[in-house]
């Protein structure tokens, strides 16, 4: 049995000041990652942080087992490494969200194990650290399968849709009854041996759960699940960290599990609505047909010639990026038709609506691959107040998040929620493939309005061909 000749005690002075220094470093690091002009540097801040608490916890003289430690390290930075080189940029959110669900099975794991080598033991689970079992089990597991339900729809291998079959709401809430219940039997019991078996079914019952809870939630709501999810995978870490004793994991597990937690709060606040309408009202189902009902109605259409004239004459331009600018990848030809009204004189911006997208700062993360100007980007209840004087605004992409119904409609399913308010400007330009519905699943009612120009074609090839024709004006 190796032991590493720098083996360092779990309760050394050292150990403890280095523990304080990941952890000062991981805070600074959020700190830095909650403006766009800090959060790459923010992003490796905390990185140091996590690799000193890791480096230390690797020294401690209870770990053992170096082949697989030093194996499971070789396999994880090789997967990290080809996924950073070949995942692209739209691909983010997917990633994010199988990364997250990675952290929650491990965590799910950890507590399996640590449940296994005390029942080897022979002893008495303490009542605190079951429960600080059972908590990262349900949870990590929840999150682990919730995770690779919302990979499945954000890469389109499952529908986007809500997918649920009748009673559903009422089967979860059973299960998880059941759930509780078994880890209340285990709890009870954990001074005389608790059921290995029962064990067992908890955790497969919060697999089911974890599957069955992300599949009713529509596309439109992904970014929220995502965070929800995060939080569920922090706070599992957390309590795997009490398990196992180990301050590092309960610091960085809490971090994430609040900043989560508070991430998920503020984007309901921006759909205006609740956290349980959120994950249980299905919003994203919508009307069958919705899209060939919008082609009966008039619209107006324009060339890129057409679009270049009335972007080349005005004084200031408003971008409204949405996951259509993301699935063509138009970013960097945004900012170069950007570049070239600067050129002519015109004021630019871009207008950023919290959930546009499909992960929280979705729209940030692509304008800041395209060196887009921090000062530029503009939050929605920042820009609303200028959009009156603004001559033109181009929506690439974006669907709900600009749609006047949720202001204008009470009956309709996105009432209520904040917008950017594009109809508001002069002139509205909407670049977009189709008439075709977004993730909500309804028509949007800026279409068709007088002050709307409707440019159909894919968004590169639009801003591209844009471009050019500014440049020649």
């Amino acid at each position: 049995m190796l032991v590493p000749p720098a083996a360092l005690s779990p309760t050394s002075n050292f150990v403890q000041v280095a523990y304080i220094a990941a952890f000062s470093l991981f805070i600074f690091g959020i700190r830095q990652g909650t403006h766009p002009r800090t959060a790459r540097r923010g992003n490796l801040i905390a990185a140091a942080g996590m690799a000193i608490a890791i480096a230390i916890t690797l020294s401690l003289d209870l770990i053992h087992n170096w082949g697989l430690i030093v194996l499971g390290i070789a396999i994880g930075a090789a997967v990290g490494a080809i996924a950073s080189q070949r995942v692209q940029m739209t691909q983010m959110p997917q990633m994010v969200a199988l990364y997250n669900g990675v952290g929650g099975g491990a965590a799910a794991l950890i507590s399996w194990a640590e449940f296994r080598h005390h029942l080897d033991a022979g002893g008495p689970i303490p009542l605190d650290v079951m429960i600080f079992t059972l908590f990262s089990l349900v949870v990590g597991s929840v999150s682990f399968w919730g995770s690779n339900i919302a990979f499945a729809k954000l890469q389109e291998l499952i529908s986007g849709r809500p997918i649920r079959f009748p009673g559903q709401h009422v089967f979860n809430g059973a299960l998880l009854a059941a759930i509780l219940a078994g880890c209340v039997v285990l709890s009870a019991d954990h001074a005389s041996g608790p059921s290995q078996a029962l064990f067992i079914a908890v955790l497969v019952g919060a697999a089911v759960l974890g599957n069955l809870f992300v599949l009713p939630i529509g596309g439109a709501d992904m970014p929220v699940v995502i965070s929800l999810l995060n939080a569920f995978t922090g706070l599992a870490a957390a309590s795997a960290g009490f398990v196992l004793d180990n301050v590092a994991l309960i610091v960085a597990g809490t971090l994430v599990g609040s900043s989560g937690t508070i991430l998920t709060i503020e984007m309901s606040r921006a759909m205006n609505r609740s956290i349980g309408n959120l994950l249980f009202a299905g919003f994203g189902a919508g009307p069958a047909g919705g899209a060939a009902a919008a082609e009966e109605r008039p619209v107006t259409s324009i060339s890129a010639q057409d679009a270049a004239i009335k972007l080349g004459y005005a004084d200031s331009v408003v971008f409204v990026p949405g996951y259509g600018m993301a699935v063509a990848q138009a970013q960097h030809a945004v900012k170069e038709l950007a570049d070239e009204l600067e050129r002519k004189g015109v004021r630019v911006a871009y207008a950023i609506h919290p959930v546009a997208g499909r992960m929280p700062g979705h729209m940030n993360v692509l304008l800041a691959e395209a060196d887009v100007p921090y000062e530029q980007l503009k939050e929605m209840d920042e820009i609303n107040p200028e959009l009156p004087q603004t001559d033109v605004a181009v929506v690439i992409g974006a669907n709900d998040v600009t749609n006047p119904a949720a202001k204008n409609d009470p009956s309709s399913p996105i009432s209520g929620m904040p917008i950017i308010e594009v109809n508001e400007a002069k002139e509205v330009i909407v670049i977009k493939r189709s008439l075709n519905p977004g993730f909500a699943g309804i028509d949007n009612e800026l279409f068709y309005q007088p002050n709307t120009s409707m440019l159909f074609a894919d968004a590169k090839q639009a801003a591209a061909d844009i471009a050019a024709e500014v440049e020649k004006l």
